[in-house]
This record gives structure tokens, C-alpha cells and sequence, in this order.
């Protein structure tokens, strides 16, 4: 039997009692986590008020929609290049309210003039114990060292590829592992779990410094 550890980089919180955190969420495919968020936080420490895509193909969207949440998609062939999607994309966002913006299988790179619309508040969950194994294929890199632990990071988004402050790790032994499906789909969990958590732990800080 495998065991999961989850590292709290943070204070945990005991429970929201002010507004929720208004947050939206990125994405680009099934909306796994989307959903995981819809089923714990929403209408709780947070209100998710917007789910932007990239692409009109991403299955997330019907969750959101069924759930009365606004969508809308950023396709970047629609625009001349990445920043100005990312402008039109911002300006949408900030106008449906967002306060944090939720990062949850969005396959795009966010320019720079994003993250200066969302200081300090973007923020992404990631397929290895960071800074182990940054960017893309993690858990293919992972085996390809003969790794037998392997992780989900939560951190916050800044210029670099994966570098920005970790909120929070969880990790899970698996031995035998040699199928990277199969290792993604048993660290599933771990991001349903640490993605919600994490966003409980920034709404709670929200209150106290608003308090």
C-alpha cells in the first residue's frame, strides 16, 4: 500500500467565515480540477466567477456552465500574438471580478503583462515535487531517472517556468511505477485535494489582512 504525505507549506485554515475569494479558473481540457474546485470551494471560501479556455474544445467548459458559471475562450489564433490575448483575456477576467486567477490544466504560457494585472495571484498545480522536474514532461523525466516517489506542487506563477513560491506539496511512493498515465492518474487525487486547500489558505489570508 502506498502511502501519500502532503506538505503544508502554510498555516492551515480552519474554515472561511467573511465573503468568499473571488477567483477564476484557466483552462484548457477534461476540467478534472475545475471540478474538484466546484465540488469544495465554490459558493464557500471562494466564488468562482469566471472560467476562461484556450481552446472551444475544452470539456471544462460544459462544467462550468452547468454550474451558471461565466466562460468565455481565448483561442490564441485569434489575436496577432500571446500578449494581447493575454491583455483581452485579463481585462475579462478583472471585469467579472476575479481576485485570483486559478491555473488548472491551462496548456498556455501567460506573458508577463498578465501577471502584472494579477500581482502575486495567479497561481498553478504541478506534476512533481518542484523544484524537481520544472516545465513539461515532468513524471516522464521522473521515471527516466528511476524515481519512486513522485508529487504534486501548488505554487504561485511568476516569469520563470515553475519558480514561482510553493504553497503547498503532497507526494506518493510508487514503487513500480513505469507508466506515466499511470503515474499521472494516481497523483490525481493529491492535485484534488492540495488545489482546493491551497485556495482556502489564500482566501483565509485575504481576510486577516483585510481584517
Amino acid at each position: 500500500m502506498s502511502a501519500i504525505v502532503i506538505d503544508l507549506m502554510s498555516a492551515s485554515s480552519s474554515g472561511s467565515t467573511g465573503h468568499p475569494l473571488p477567483i477564476a479558473v484557466l483552462v484548457s481540457g477534461k476540467g478534472t480540477n475545475l471540478q474538484a474546485l466546484l465540488d469544495t470551494v465554490h459558493g464557500r471560501e471562494a466564488e468562482i466567477v469566471a472560467v476562461a479556455s484556450s481552446t472551444t474544445k475544452a470539456p471544462a467548459l460544459r462544467k462550468a456552465i452547468e454550474r451558471g458559471v461565466q466562460t468565455a475562450v481565448f483561442d490564441r489564433s485569434d489575436y496577432a500574438d500571446r500578449r494581447e490575448r493575454d491583455e483581452a483575456m485579463a481585462e475579462w477576467l478583472l471585469r467579472c471580478g476575479a481576485r485570483l486567477v486559478v491555473l488548472a490544466g491551462f496548456m498556455e504560457l501567460l506573458s508577463e503583462r498578465f501577471l502584472d494585472r494579477f500581482p502575486e495571484a495567479v497561481i498553478n498545480v504541478h506534476p512533481s515535487l518542484l523544484p524537481s522536474y520544472p516545465g513539461l514532461h515532468p513524471i516522464e523525466r521522473a521515471l527516466a531517472d528511476g524515481a519512486k516517489v513522485f508529487g504534486v506542487t501548488v505554487h504561485y506563477v511568476d516569469t520563470g517556468i515553475d519558480t514561482g513560491p510553493i504553497i503547498l506539496q503532497g507526494s506518493r511512493e510508487l514503487p513500480r511505477a513505469s507508466d506515466p498515465a499511470r503515474v499521472l492518474t494516481a497523483l490525481r487525487p493529491l492535485e484534488h485535494t492540495l488545489l482546493p486547500e491551497a485556495v482556502k489558505l489564500i482566501a483565509a489570508q485575504r481576510q486577516l489582512i483585510a481584517a
